[in-house]
Formats: C-alpha cells, sequence, structure tokens
C-alpha cells in the first residue's frame, strides 16, 4: 500500500512539473509570436515609408477608402485605427463578427483571447470558423480567416480562458477591450481588469433573440474620479442568482441575433478609438428584441456609483486583489451545481432505466412508469421519448408552492399528469430533461407534492439526461 501511494505521489508531481513546464512553453510561445509580428510589422514600415509621400499605402488608401470619405471618420479616424490596439476576449457569436469588422476596419493590432475548440454546433453563429476547422482553437481559426481578410493587420493569439493572474498583464498591451464572453464570473473579471488598467470597456451579451449593449468606463478615468464613465460593477453591482444564468447551449440562440451584437460592438470600438474625448456620449444599455417592434431601445445609465468596488474612492478591487486571487469571482458569482441536488437513490442511469423497462412503448401490467419530459415544448417537439409527457420546467417553476402528504392530494396543479396524480397506483415517475440538470429540480418539486406517497413510490430523475441516453442507450439520438 505504501508502495502505491508514493508512486501516486510520485505521479502527481510528474504532472505538476509537466503542466508547468506546458505554461511556461505557452507563455514563450506567446512572447515569440509578439516579438516576430512586431518585428515585421517594422520590417515592413520601414521598407514601405522609404520614399513614400503619404501616410497610408496604396492598398489601403483602395480599401479603407468607402469608409474614411465618412466625414465623422476620415483620414485622421483611420490613422487612429491603424495605431490602435484592440484586445477581443472571446472567439465566439459576439467575437466573431466583432473581430470581422474591426479586421476589416483597419485595426493596427487585434489580439483574442479563448481556449475553445471550435465544435460544428458553433458554426450557424460564429462566422470565422469553418467546418474543416472543427477541433481545432477558435483563437487559430478565426486568426487564419482574418489574416486571409486583411493582411495589413497583426493578429495576436491568446491560447488560454482569461484567469484573473493572466490578465492585468494581457490587458496592460492594449488600448481597448471588448467583452466577447458568456458567463458572469469573467464579465466581472474583464471589467474590473479594465477599470484598473485605465481601458475602455465594450460589454455585450445575447441570448435567444435578445442582446444588451453597453460602453463602460469610457472616458476611463481612476478609481474615486466621478467624470469617468461606470464600470460593469455600477450598473450591475450584484451578480444573477446563479441557478438563474441561461447559456445558449441551454436556452439557445438565433444566429443573427449575436451577430449584430458583435457587430454593434465593432461599431463601438470604431467610435471609441476615433471620437474625441470629448466628445464621449453619455452612458446608456442597448436592448436589442429581434422580435419586437421598435427593435432597440435605449436606457441611459448612472455615472459611477460612489460605493463601486472598483471604481469609486470606497475601491476595494485592486490589481493585487485581482493576481491574488483573493478577489474571487467564482465565489461572489456563486456557483449552481444541480449534481447534488438528488441522492444516488433518487436517481437513475439510462442504461439502469433501460434495464427496468425494456420496452418503455409496450404496455407493462406491473409497475408501468410516467416518465415526465420537462424540457420546453420547442425541444420536446424536436425528438422525444414514446409515451412521455411534456411539463415544461417553467411551468413547475411557475406554479406556487402547494402543500404536501394527504393535503396535497386534492390541491395538485393542473400540470402534474393524471397518471401520476392517481393516488390509486405507486407506479414509478422518471424525470428527464436535457442534461440531467431541471430534471432534478422537478424530482423536488414532484416529491413536495408528496407525489412519492411517503417513499412508497419511486420518483427519480434520468441521470445525465438526454445527453447521456444517446451515448448509453440509443446512439441515434438526436443531438442538437
Amino acid at each position: 500500500m505504501g508502495d502505491l501511494e508514493q508512486t501516486c505521489a510520485s505521479l502527481r508531481a510528474q504532472i505538476a512539473a509537466t503542466e508547468a513546464q506546458l505554461a511556461g512553453l505557452k507563455r514563450d510561445l506567446q512572447i515569440a509570436e509578439q516579438a516576430a509580428v512586431d518585428h515585421k510589422a517594422q520590417e515592413t514600415f520601414n521598407d514601405e515609408s522609404i520614399g513614400r509621400k503619404w501616410p497610408l499605402l496604396e492598398d489601403e488608401y483602395r480599401r479603407y477608402g468607402r469608409q474614411m470619405i465618412v466625414p465623422q471618420l476620415g483620414i485622421q479616424g483611420q490613422l487612429k485605427l491603424r495605431s490602435a490596439k484592440v484586445l477581443i476576449v472571446g472567439a465566439g457569436g459576439l467575437g466573431c463578427p466583432a473581430a470581422l469588422y474591426l479586421a476589416g476596419a483597419g485595426v493596427g493590432t487585434l489580439g483574442l483571447v479563448d481556449g475553445d475548440k471550435v465544435e460544428s454546433s458553433n458554426l450557424h453563429r460564429q462566422v470565422l470558423h469553418r467546418t474543416k476547422n472543427v477541433g481545432k482553437l477558435k483563437v487559430d481559426s478565426a486568426i487564419e480567416y482574418l489574416q486571409e481578410l486583411n493582411p495589413h493587420s497583426k493578429y495576436i493569439a491568446h491560447r488560454e480562458h482569461l484567469a484573473p493572474q493572466d490578465a492585468p498583464d494581457i490587458f496592460s498591451n492594449y488600448d481597448l477591450v471588448l467583452d466577447c464572453t458568456d458567463n458572469p464570473a469573467t464579465r466581472y473579471l474583464i471589467s474590473d481588469t479594465a477599470v484598473l488598467l485605465g481601458k475602455p470597456l465594450v460589454s455585450a451579451s445575447a441570448l435567444r433573440t435578445e442582446g444588451q449593449l453597453m460602453v463602460l468606463n469610457n472616458p476611463p478615468r481612476p478609481a474615486g474620479d466621478n467624470t469617468g464613465g461606470p464600470c460593469y460593477r455600477c450598473v450591475f453591482p450584484t451578480p444573477p442568482p446563479a441557478n438563474t444564468v441561461t447559456s445558449c447551449a441551454d436556452g439557445g440562440i438565433i444566429g443573427p441575433v449575436v451577430g449584430t451584437m458583435g457587430v454593434l460592438q465593432a461599431l463601438e470600438a470604431i467610435k471609441v478609438v476615433t471620437t474625441e474625448e470629448t466628445n464621449t456620449p453619455p452612458p446608456a444599455l442597448h436592448i436589442f428584441s429581434a422580435y419586437s417592434s421598435p427593435l432597440f431601445r435605449t436606457i441611459k445609465l448612472r455615472s459611477r456609483r460612489p460605493n463601486c468596488a472598483v471604481c469609486s474612492a470606497e475601491a476595494s478591487v485592486t490589481l493585487d486583489t485581482v493576481r491574488s486571487g483573493s478577489t474571487d469571482y467564482v465565489f461572489f458569482c456563486g456557483t449552481s451545481d444541480p449534481e447534488n441536488l438528488l441522492s444516488a437513490e433518487e436517481r437513475i442511469t439510462p442504461l439502469e432505466y433501460r434495464a427496468k423497462h425494456p420496452d418503455a412503448s409496450a404496455e407493462v401490467k406491473n409497475k408501468e412508469p410516467t416518465i415526465i419530459d420537462v424540457r420546453e415544448k420547442v425541444q420536446f417537439d424536436i425528438c422525444s421519448l414514446d409515451n412521455s409527457v411534456n411539463v415544461p420546467i417553467s411551468t413547475i417553476l411557475a406554479s406556487a408552492r402547494m402543500p404536501t402528504g394527504d393535503e396535497a392530494s386534492t390541491t395538485l396543479p393542473s400540470w402534474v399528469p393524471s397518471d401520476a396524480a392517481s393516488s390509486e397506483t405507486t407506479d414509478p415517475i422518471y424525470v428527464v430533461c436535457r442534461m440531467g440538470n431541471d430534471s432534478q429540480i422537478a424530482v423536488k418539486k414532484l416529491k413536495e407534492l408528496g407525489l412519492d406517497r411517503d417513499g412508497q413510490r419511486v420518483v427519480a430523475d434520468i441521470r445525465g439526461g438526454f445527453r447521456a441516453w444517446k451515448e448509453q442507450v440509443d446512439p441515434e439520438w438526436p443531438a442538437y
């Protein structure tokens, strides 16, 4: 036993050393790539500037001519874009169109931060990625496209998820930051770092058919200076409850919706770079709704909050607290861990379910299960199990809490299926959803209503939902 423990300890040490070495190699690669880009740019500049009368190349005049004749931009604006360094955090649905138009507009240096790889489910909205690049790092896929679009710009790849210890060093090399991420913890990290380093921030989000856009910390001012623009914490001083945060994977997204928000981010970035600070517009939240009329609404934002944790005179967030991790963004935003909602006895794997009920469509005289599918109807219509009943989780959560025990039998909400509501049977009830999260919430609700008959009746969820069902039972089940 002692030898095994020693072996395990040795392997852990080797893994830690290898990971540290890999991290160091990644940093060295990034530094080398940046040096190569800078060297190439300097050589190009030296070669092109010899005997040249005009500030732009002949190809640049042709390429950017249509935008340079717009009065709000002009040649001076184009030169500002050429010298600008813009960082895009997230190379997904927002970051792709933003990068596309900023590169097209002639931004001199574009940095992209992302640690994800391209998946086929990305392609309907993340317009820089192509089918042949599935499995490739998103930043590499994006830069490959951007280099073909505009070889005059410099592109810097940060092949990692943004981490607090790295954010200040990355941000310090850029003039402007675009938040193209999709989770609250990273949004607060980006905003805090941008404020502490004096960088304006263009922030956007999109889900289903709606989007939001803000320009923050513009103009950038030190903490305690009320003339500076508000930060993300000023607008949202407390994060939303973790269990209310919905991602594109769960809630869905229409490609042109997130594309619209990403293009607007690029537009706001161009305005920030080319507009004199004295002409900075007042802060505002722009709300886009694809199925509403009008499509856009604008809400005026207040200035910096006097008690903001990062941009007020009472600031408690500093670069040191960000780097050290004492400003814990995950803890601040909370975590929703649905895996711990139910005990092992209240869960069943798809394989175990199939073993107990070999043919759910056949009539079984003893213990025929009721299957409740708690996905929204739009997902239920895509694919569903035979004889399952659709009761959307939104319907369950919207219902008032009902009495439990004997009292519950007469006061069950209308969404409870008749088979499950019957007091004459103890046949099992199984709840299923897409990934095994909402189903656990539904099981707890059903038990609160007393439908487990004080333990006489099985009320359980199918662990892992239809994602696990595809892996364990039916490989042909549609993955969406």
